[in-house]
This record gives structure tokens, C-alpha cells and sequence, in this order.
């Protein structure tokens, strides 16, 4: 049979549109930190309640997608109810430093456009994913720090609290009189997304490691070591310890796997958490979607909240967890 150029040409731009097809609806993932979990052994009634909060995080996340919403307005939306979880080292029930005060970091970023926004060592904003979706918005900056993101959080009517000790909770406080902080630790929050047109987007929120010095900012709140997004390769939240995420660059590592070496999502993270990181040097873990809807959430550590939902040709599926 004989085919014409112009035949050949639309056979090839079809199979190539065909192998670069989402092949999920849309994909939505969680996580709210990875460590000891000492905490929860031997505590079934405790594991509940963090399944609890972690699954409700899930159905906000799930109904915006399901209705078509971007997958940023998804992502701020789920980082938004994590930070104002006590149960959760982001927002309320964040650790704190070594003064006994609490200094918060965020970031955002849209793998639409690679916009992204964050703020770092803020201490009276409710929500810090808010403002770093103000500066990723509403500024010519990436990054904003301090007392100058607090201004810059005002002017732009984001939410604040008048006093510092909003942060604390009952466990927060204790450690802080106990001077405990050091071997106590809640957990980093993220989220990730891919939404029905086929965009990404990332977001990850902290109190930062327990018993940090005043001024400590980890990879949270950059980008391309604990939160990033491309619509060509994939978006990344991560959690653990901070200074060998930055260190690894971790999130954009993971992409440039994906875009580079052309590896699938699974392989690449499996390679950075568990060959390039340890358990002694750089614990933790990361979730992640590619551009078609793959997804892995790996962790070094002895666990991680973590959880799943995503449509496709079957049904809606979701899934949350702690331990592997």
C-alpha cells in the first residue's frame, strides 16, 4: 500500500500526540511529613485520626479537580487545610526553634508557565501557601523572607495573627517548657496535582525542623529543592531532612531525570531517595506526578502520611497511608 508525505506526517503527529497522552483524568497527592514515627507505635486510635485528616484533604482536593479547576487552585487549597491542622508541622502545631518561637516557609510553583512564588522565616502569617501564591501573583519575585514578606502579605489582605504563640498547640507549648524540641517532630506538608487540561502544580508548606536556630530556612520554600513543577516532566513536593534536599536539589533532580534520561517517574524517584539520600543522610521522601498521570511517593524514612486520588477510564481511586 503506497502513503503519501502528507498521510505519513498526520500518522506521525498522531501517534506521537498518542504517546504523550494523559492517561489519567486527574491526579491529586498528599503528604504530611516522613520520620521515626515513634509517636504512633502502639497507638492505633492516633493513626486513625491522622488517616481522618489526611483522607479530608483528599476530598478537598478531589472536588476541585473534579470540576475542572486548575490544578493550583487544587494544590493551595489542600496546603491551605493541612497548615491549619494541628496535627500537622505546618501552620498551627508547627515546631519550633530553639527561642521557643515558631517561623514558617511555603512555596508554590505552576508547571504551566514554571511561575512560582514563596515566603520563608515568616512568623504572623495564618497561612503561609497563601502568601507565597501572592508572590508568585502579585510580585516580580520568586522568594520573599522575613519581615518584608509579612509586609508584603499585609498590603495584599492576606490573613494574619497578631501574636507568634497562634502557632502552638498543647504538644507545641510542652516541648517548649520541657525543652524536648530537639527528638520531637511533626511533619512537612505538600501537595500535588495534575489537573484535566493537563497542567501541574506543586506546593509544600513547614515549621521548619524541630529545635531549629533562629533564621534556619530549609528546601520548603525553594524552588527546585523541596517544591517543583513543569508541565514537560513533572511536579515534586518534598519532605525530611532539609539541608540534604537542597543539597541534592532534589525536586528539580527528580525532574531533570525525567526530562534528560528520559526516565519513568517511579525509577528516577526510587534512584534520588534511596541511592542518592539515606536514612542517615538525607531521611525522608517526596510525591510526584508526571505529565501523563504516573505518580510514585517514596520514602526513606520508617514512615510517611501520605495519600492518593486520582480518576481514570475505572473509577475514582484513593488511598491514604503511614507506613510502607
Amino acid at each position: 500500500m503506497l502513503y503519501n508525505k502528507g498521510f505519513l506526517f498526520l500518522l506521525f503527529l498522531w501517534v506521537s500526540l498518542l504517546s504523550t497522552a494523559q492517561e489519567r483524568e486527574y491526579v491529586l497527592l498528599i503528604h504530611g511529613g516522613a520520620g521515626s514515627m515513634t509517636a504512633l507505635e502502639g497507638e492505633p486510635k492516633k493513626e486513625v485520626i491522622y488517616y481522618s485528616a489526611l483522607d479530608s484533604a483528599l476530598t478537598i482536593g478531589n472536588e476541585i479537580l473534579s470540576s475542572g479547576k486548575d490544578a493550583i487552585e487544587a494544590v493551595v487549597a489542600v496546603v491551605t487545610y493541612l497548615e491549619n491542622n494541628p496535627l500537622f508541622n505546618a501552620g498551627v502545631g508547627a515546631t519550633c526553634t530553639t527561642e521557643g518561637t515558631f517561623e514558617l516557609d511555603a512555596s508554590i510553583m505552576d508547571g504551566r508557565d514554571l511561575s512560582a512564588g514563596a515566603v520563608a522565616s515568616v512568623k504572623h502569617i495564618k497561612n503561609p501557601i497563601m502568601a507565597a501564591l501572592a508572590v508568585k501573583e502579585k510580585s516580580p519575585h520568586v522568594l520573599m523572607v522575613g519581615t518584608g514578606a509579612e509586609d508584603f502579605a499585609r498590603d495584599h489582605q492576606i490573613e494574619m495573627v497578631s501574636d507568634n504563640i497562634y502557632f502552638a498547640t498543647p504538644k507545641t507549648l510542652k516541648w517548649i517548657e520541657e525543652l524536648k524540641a530537639k527528638s520531637k517532630k511533626n511533619g512537612t506538608v505538600g501537595c500535588v496535582a495534575l489537573d484535566k487540561k493537563g497542567n501541574l502544580a506543586a506546593g509544600t508548606s513547614t515549621g521548619g525542623t524541630a529545635n531549629k536556630l533562629k533564621g534556619r530556612i530549609g528546601d520548603t520554600p525553594l524552588i527546585g529543592a523541596g517544591t517543583y513543577a513543569d508541565n514537560n516532566s513533572c511536579a515534586v513536593s518534598c519532605t525530611g531532612h532539609g539541608e540534604y534536599f537542597i543539597r541534592h536539589v532534589v525536586a528539580y533532580n527528580l525532574s531533570a531525570r525525567l526530562k534528560y534520561l528520559n526516565e519513568d517517574i517511579e525509577k528516577a524517584a526510587h534512584h534520588i531517595i534511596h541511592e542518592e539520600l539515606s536514612p542517615h543522610a538525607g531521611m525522608g521522601g517526596l510525591i510526584a506526578i508526571d505529565k501523563k498521570g504516573n505518580f510514585t511517593l517514596p520514602f526513606n524514612s520508617p514512615g510517611m502520611f501520605r495519600g492518593f486520588v486520582y480518576k481514570d477510564k475505572d473509577g475514582l481511586h484513593r488511598a491514604v497511608g503511614i507506613h510502607p
